[in-house]
C-alpha cells in the first residue's frame, strides 16, 4: 500500500516519573517533559529529540510558565525563535485534542514534525508550599505567550460559585448518586460495585511500570474509610479520587510518513491516528437534562468510530477516562462498553488517575502512550481513547492502529447536535423556595473525617433545577445513610436544604 507522504503517524512515546526525596532533587514540569521527550525519542530509535518545527505543551496547572513550550524547546536544544511554540487550553481532554489538531495540521501541511508533551510536578509544588519555600522555576515575561490550541470553556455559572459549587470533588459524587439510583442498586450494593471496579483498576496499575501506585488494592481496601483513606466527598473515599500528588510527564512525537522515513524510524514503531472527534456537554451542570447521562460522549464517540470505519466492538485496546468512578460509568454507558467487574471488557491501559496518577490536564497523554505501546504488540488491531475535562464536560476521542487508515485522518464534532439537546433552567434560591425532589447529591467531609456540608441538585415541580445546601452536620451525616435520590425536600428562600 502506497501511503500519502503527509499521512500523520506517531513514531515515539515516552513517560517519566520522578520520585524526589525533597526539594533539592525535585524537577520542575518542563524538566519532566524534557525527560519524557528523550524517552520518546529513544522509543522511536532516534539519537535524540528530532528537529521539530512545532513544540506543543499541555496546559500546566501547578506552575504558570506563561510560555512553557519555549522553555521545553530550549532544554531540547531547539531554536525556540524559529519554530512554533504552542500550548493547549485547560482540561483533561487536552492531550487527545492536541493529537487531533496535530494530525489535521500534519495532513494539511502546516507542520511536519511535532513534539507533544505535558507534565505536572504538583507533589513538589505542594511540598514547597507546606514548607513555605520559594521555587526557582522558569517563568516567561508577561507578553511572551505561545499560540493557544483549543477553545476555553467557562465551567461555572456565577450562581453555582455563589453556592460554593466549583470543584470536581463536589460534582462527580453527584453524578455517582444519580447513576446509583438509575442502576437500582442499594447504597451498599453500589459501593461494593465501585470497590470491585477500582480494585480492577489497581490491578492494571500494579502491572504498569509507569504507574505512580504500583500496588493492587482489594475492593474492601478501596471502600473502607480509614485514616489513610478518608472520605472526601460522599460516596468517595480517597482511593476513588484522582491522585494529583505526583511528579510525572509524558511525550508523543508525531510527524508525516515522509519525515518518519527520512529519519529512519522503523515501521514497527509506527502507529497511525485514524480519526478523532471533539465535543462538549452543555457547559454548566445546572443546565444539563440529567446527571446520569453524557450525550456528548455518546455522539462524539460514535462520530470518531464512524470516521474510522469501525464500531466500539472492533476496539481491543481501550482507555476510558477515570478521574472518578462516575466518569468511568458515564463514559462506558455512552460508548456501549460493558465494565462489569469480572465479566466486562478491559477498559483501562494505565490504572487510571487514582493509581497510574492524575497529573491534572495531562493524564491522557500517558494513556495514549500506553495504547501506542499495546498496539505495537497487537498489529492491525484498533485502539480507542476517551479524554474528559471539567465536570464530564469536555470530551475528545481518538482511534489508532498500526495499520494505515484506508482514508486520510478525519476529524469531526457533533456539537450542533449536542447543543440542540434538552436543557433545564436554573431557579434562583428566592424563586425555588418550597417543595422539591432530590435528584443527585454529595456530602463533603472535613479533613478530620466529619460530614459537614450536604449539597443537592433538586428538581422543582415545573422541571426547573435548584441547588440546596446545608451546613448542618446532622443533615450532612444523615444523608450518608441510605438512598436520598428521589426524596422530597424543602428549600428555603436562601437556598438552604431542609430534609
Amino acid at each position: 500500500m502506497t501511503l500519502d507522504p503527509r499521512t500523520p503517524v506517531i513514531i515515539g512515546v515516552g513517560q517519566y516519573n520522578h520520585r524526589a526525596t525533597g526539594l533539592d532533587d525535585a524537577l520542575e514540569p518542563v524538566a519532566l517533559m524534557e525527560q519524557a521527550v528523550h524517552a520518546a525519542a529513544a522509543d522511536a530509535g532516534l539519537d535524540g529529540p528530532p528537529l521539530a518545527d512545532s513544540v506543543r505543551v499541555v496546559n500546566v496547572i501547578g506552575w504558570r510558565y506563561r510560555n512553557a513550550p519555549r522553555f521545553l524547546a530550549q532544554r531540547l536544544g531547539l531554536d525556540d525563535t524559529a519554530i512554533e511554540l504552542a500550548e493547549s487550553t485547560a482540561g483533561g481532554n487536552s492531550p487527545q485534542s492536541l493529537v487531533n489538531t496535530t494530525a489535521v495540521e500534519i495532513l494539511d501541511g502546516s507542520v511536519d514534525i511535532a513534539i507533544l508533551s505535558g507534565a505536572e510536578a504538583f507533589k513538589t509544588f505542594m511540598r514547597a508550599r507546606k514548607q513555605d519555600a520559594t521555587l526557582d522555576w522558569a517563568k516567561a515575561a508577561d507578553d511572551d505567550l505561545p499560540r493557544y490550541i483549543g477553545k476555553e470553556l467557562e465551567m461555572n455559572l456565577p450562581a453555582e460559585r455563589d453556592r460554593g459549587l466549583y470543584m470536581p470533588v463536589q460534582i462527580y459524587p453527584m453524578f455517582e448518586t444519580a447513576l446509583r439510583a438509575a442502576s437500582g442498586r442499594t447504597v451498599d450494593e453500589h459501593q461494593r460495585f465501585l470497590g470491585e471496579l477500582y480494585a480492577g483498576l489497581s490491578d492494571v496499575a500494579a502491572n504498569n511500570p509507569h504507574a505512580w501506585i504500583q500496588e493492587s488494592k482489594t475492593a474492601d481496601e478501596i471502600t473502607t474509610v480509614t485514616d489513610s483513606n478518608r472520605m472526601i466527598g460522599f460516596p468517595y473515599p480517597k482511593l476513588m479520587n484522582s491522585n494529583n500528588d505526583v511528579d510525572m510527564g509524558a511525550a508523543i512525537i508525531m510527524c508525516t510518513v515522509e519525515a518518519a522515513e527520512r529519519m529512519g524510524v522503523s515501521r514497527d514503531k509506527w502507529v497511525f491516528p485514524h480519526a478523532g472527534a471533539d465535543s462538549h456537554e452543555h457547559p454548566f451542570v445546572s443546565h444539563r437534562d440529567t446527571f446520569a447521562k453524557t450525550p456528548a460522549v455518546e455522539l462524539g464517540g460514535k462520530m470518531a468510530l464512524h470516521l474510522a470505519g469501525i464500531a466500539i466492538d472492533d476496539v481491543s485496546v481501550l482507555d476510558l477516562y477515570s478521574c472518578f468512578p462516575s466518569a468511568v460509568q458515564l463514559g462506558a454507558q455512552s460508548l456501549g462498553v460493558d465494565i462489569t467487574p469480572g465479566t466486562g471488557r478491559q477498559w483501562s491501559r494505565t490504572g487510571g488517575l487514582t493509581f497510574c496518577g492524575g497529573p491534572w490536564n495531562n493524564y491522557v497523554m500517558h494513556a495514549i502512550a500506553a495504547v501506542v505501546e499495546d498496539l505495537r504488540e497487537r498489529p492491525g488491531e484498533h485502539g480507542f481513547t476517551w479524554a474528559n475535562g471539567g465536570y464530564a464536560t469536555k470530551h475528545a476521542f481518538g482511534v489508532y492502529s498500526t495499520t494505515p487508515p484506508a482514508v486520510a485522518f478525519r476529524h469531526g464534532s457533533p456539537q450542533d447536535e449536542v447543543d440542540a439537546l434538552p436543557k433545564r433552567s436554573l431557579a434562583s434560591p428566592a424563586n425555588a423556595a418550597g417543595a422539591a425532589t432530590i435528584e443527585a447529591y454529595s456530602v463533603m467531609f472535613s479533613r478530620d473525617g466529619q460530614a459537614e456540608t450536604a449539597q443537592a441538585a433538586c428538581l422543582l415541580a415545573d422541571g426547573r433545577r435548584a441547588w440546596g445546601i446545608s451546613t448542618d452536620p446532622a443533615i450532612a451525616a444523615a444523608m450518608c445513610d441510605g438512598e436520598w435520590v428521589g426524596v422530597s425536600c424543602e428549600l428555603d428562600p436562601a437556598g438552604k436544604l431542609l430534609v
